[in-house]
């Protein structure tokens, strides 16, 4: 592997690490924008941007831009997160010229207004359907609840009414605050022409207008709240839990991706042998989540409604049980090893690797070969486990439950 970056006059970070045995190559812009860049009155915009940037450009149309990804044969999509807007493809390396050509006419999207205002139906549409989805609405929710009057509570789809009140002026206000070409990385991976890359970047990119882009850091709260919301409709009971961790730029992300693993990962995890085994409930998984600056264990818990007093119970015991105790040997172990098999598979393919590029250098900043990643995921001790568990207190949770009963 070949590690190379640059980076233009007017800020923009180009990164790649080339691969010339790969039989594909992957670009993507990784834009430091999301939900937590937003105020109340333009709730849901990243993501509805996200659309915009692919409904044409001063010299392509939407139809244009989709015939010519499928005529590529290339792998596309982009994604919205409260973080983070991450447009991506990957084709045969033949075609790089092209896919550069592409993806950086539409970062610079016309934005127009008949477009807009047909999008607008289809993030509504959107918001209707995820509102059907009790998961997805107990995720959402949970964060909410714990991050209460923080930027990373807001809503990546924003509402109904946030978004019906959207005009394309404030959106464009908004591409014109974030989307700074300071504010992005563009990273590559696999088989490509580095130097080539940079002339037609530089070419295409070069001209973009630097500006300055903050984004609020406040300490987020961490609420330790409980919420229950009744929904006779909803046939089991969704229960969601947040505590602190530690934050993407944290050495210790990788003791706490452990410390999920063992207490909740899909299989042989503490919750898992706790309730998913016996059948008391039928999901129980944790999740680490390394955010800007902050971070948070995600629970989530789904069982019938009968059972749902129970299954927090047995939960909360769980977590009081291995705050106590820490980790076996054999639980780290396997931990270790799921984690570390889990960064190789994801680097075994370009897409894999430029996600992981692009992300690090967003968050902190350098390249780190997966070769490192898996190195500190295996160094990781049962003492570091149990540290961290104590000092970030895994039972000051926020909770959040949406179905049939009226309280846990």
């Amino acid at each position: 592997m070949n590690f190379r970056q640059e980076k233009l006059a007017n800020g923009l970070t180009i990164v790649a690490e080339i691969n010339p045995d790969a039989a594909s190559m992957g670009m993507g812009f990784f834009v430091r924008t999301g939900s937590r860049d937003e105020d109340a009155s333009v709730a849901g915009v990243s993501h509805f941007l996200e659309h915009m940037v692919f409904k044409g450009t001063d010299t392509r149309g939407p139809l244009d831009i989709n015939r010519e990804l499928d005529n590529l044969g290339a792998t596309y999509n982009a994604s919205t997160s409260e973080e983070n807007t991450f447009y991506y493809a990957t084709v045969l390396p033949e075609n790089q010229d092209r896919i550069v050509d592409l993806l950086c006419d539409i970062l610079r999207p016309a934005l127009r207004a008949e477009d807009f205002n047909m999008e607008k139906n289809v993030i509504l549409d959107e918001i209707a359907r995820y509102e059907d989805l009790p998961h997805f609405k107990t995720f959402e929710k949970t964060m909410a609840t714990y991050f209460r009057d923080h930027p990373l509570g807001n809503s990546v789809l924003g509402t109904n009414e946030s978004i019906g009140a959207l005009t394309l002026e404030q959106m464009r206000g908004y591409f014109n605050r974030r989307y700074s070409p300071g504010n992005m990385v563009l990273a590559g991976a696999g088989n490509m022409d580095f130097d080539g890359f940079i002339e037609q970047v530089t070419e295409k990119c070069g001209s973009w207008q630097r500006f300055d882009v903050g984004r609020e850091l406040s300490a987020a709260p961490g609420r330790t709240d409980t919420v229950v919301v009744t929904d006779t409709n909803t046939a089991r009971q969704h229960i969601g839990a947040m505590s602190p961790a530690p934050s993407r730029q944290d050495e210790e992300r990788y003791v706490a991706h452990i410390a999920a693993t063992i207490i909740g990962g899909s299989t042989n995890s503490r919750l898992f042998y706790a309730l998913v085994d016996p059948a008391i409930a039928d999901m129980a998984s944790m999740t680490f989540d390394g955010l800007d600056g902050t971070g948070a264990f995600l629970t989530y818990l789904s069982c019938d409604a009968e059972r749902a007093g129970e299954v927090v119970d047995i939960f909360r015991r769980e977590l009081k049980r291995f705050m106590d105790e820490g980790p076996t040997d054999n639980e780290l172990i396997a931990a270790r090893n799921q984690q570390a098999a889990s960064a190789t598979l994801r680097s075994e393919m370009p897409m894999g690797r430029l996600m992981r590029i692009g992300f690090d250098w967003t968050y902190v900043g350098k390249y780190i070969p997966v070769d490192e990643h898996v190195e500190k995921l295996l160094s990781v001790t049962k003492e570091q486990v149990l540290a961290l568990v104590r000092r970030y207190d895994l039972l000051a949770m926020s909770m959040y439950a949406l179905g049939p009963i009226e309280k846990l």
